[in-house]
């Protein structure tokens, strides 16, 4: 699939229009969901997770999801239910290395009851509830609370949502320890032409070519910060007999030096055992009974205030085509002025996603 050399740039959008609407729609939903009641405490929640074993973040009748695993957490803890609203929705099989939500607890006395008690502390918290979490499949813990107004929302206030996306490249079959984390491309994946189709996505533009069906936002159109693309060590990553190596050899220099030196090794030698120089008697690795082939690991890293439904999936699909050679820069191009999701490459797995971080103004 080519592109014509008279297709145009896709058209610039005025960054006002489309926000207007989410901004009432978010402005009236924050105020439903708004605490009237002056004893109880909201609180602020970071959560990681592994998302194999979960049907999304969203609550779901007999199904086990995020919301539902945190909310049966605390209720076991302060002895009551509570409602749980997540910052960012995660599909079934998506990662969190930090989604973040908001609770409201009204501390009781479980031996007086009806009797208000001051709120926990933070740090209590988090342990009472982490030891609940690893009860269970122990795949989600809590990493961070901070006590918020009663008027902050977790989804609301988020200013900046970061997701990454891991992809491993390589004819071998896929690492037991990368199974369900990361998607496997048997292809080479050419880095410089991913990363100049990252340029024509980025921005403010009409994304419905990366909306997929049953996308609720009112509008397609989005600023997308960053999008970019980089080769990092695979993991799990354990240095070579070379890299071990050149560490005690920097090691010693460095007591010669009144200056110690920085060494860089190539992202070749951590990534792919065809570039490593490893001796065993004469032996590369390759030769060597045992060694596993590495295979090249990169992420595509997506930041944005919001994203459209499977946006982030929807355009590492692009980008991973473009990676093959399926798809050129031109083709980019012609998708997103397309604006109809049926351009679009095939969609990413959820298997390699994960909500990186959620920004927040805190008080």
């Amino acid at each position: 699939m080519t592109g014509s050399p008279t297709e145009t740039r896709p058209s610039k959008i005025l960054k006002t229009q489309g926000h207007t609407d989410q901004d009432k729609e978010d402005k009236q939903l924050q105020d439903l969901s708004m605490s009237k009641n002056p004893r109880i405490q909201r609180y602020l929640v970071a959560i990681e997770y592994i998302g194999t074993r979960f049907s999304g973040s969203q609550q779901q009748p007999n199904c086990r999801t995020v919301v539902g695993v945190l909310e049966e957490a605390f209720h076991k803890f302060i002895g009551q239910p509570v409602s749980i609203f997540c910052s960012s929705r995660t599909d079934a099989g998506v990662h969190a290395l930090s989604n973040v939500c908001h609770v409201d607890v009204e501390r009781i006395s479980k031996r007086k009851p009806g009797e208000v008690l001051p709120p926990h502390e933070p740090s209590v918290v988090r342990r009472a509830v982490n030891h609940f979490l690893q009860k269970n499949e122990g795949d989600i813990s809590v990493i961070d609370v901070r006590c918020v107004p009663n008027d902050f929302h977790a989804r609301f206030k988020a200013q900046e949502r970061t997701y990454f996306y891991r992809l491993v490249s390589g004819s071998e079959p896929l690492s037991t320890f990368e199974k369900e984390r990361a998607w496997h491309v048997p292809e080479k994946l050419d880095l410089n032409a991913m990363q100049e189709a990252c340029k024509v996505l980025v921005g403010h533009h009409d994304f419905s070519s990366f909306r997929a069906a049953g996308c609720q936002a009112n509008s397609p159109i989005r600023t997308l910060d960053e999008l970019h693309v980089c080769e990092v060590p695979a993991t799990p990553y354990f240095p070579s007999i070379t890299e071990r190596e050149q560490n005690n050899s920097s090691l010693k220099d460095s007591h010669t030096c009144s200056v110690k030196p920085e060494v860089e090794l190539p992202i070749n030698s951590f990534s792919n055992t065809n570039d490593m120089a490893d001796t065993n008697n004469g032996k590369s690795n390759l030769e060597e009974f045992g060694i596993r082939r590495r295979h090249r690991s990169y992420v595509v890293t997506a930041r944005a205030r919001s994203f459209l439904y499977h946006q982030v999936r929807l355009l590492v699909g692009v980008l991973k085509c473009v990676g093959t050679g399926e798809l050129t820069t031109s083709d980019v191009e012609r998708i997103l002025n397309a604006k109809t999701v049926t351009a679009a490459s095939p969609m990413a797995p959820a298997c390699g996603l994960y909500l990186g971080r959620v920004k927040y103004d805190l008080p």
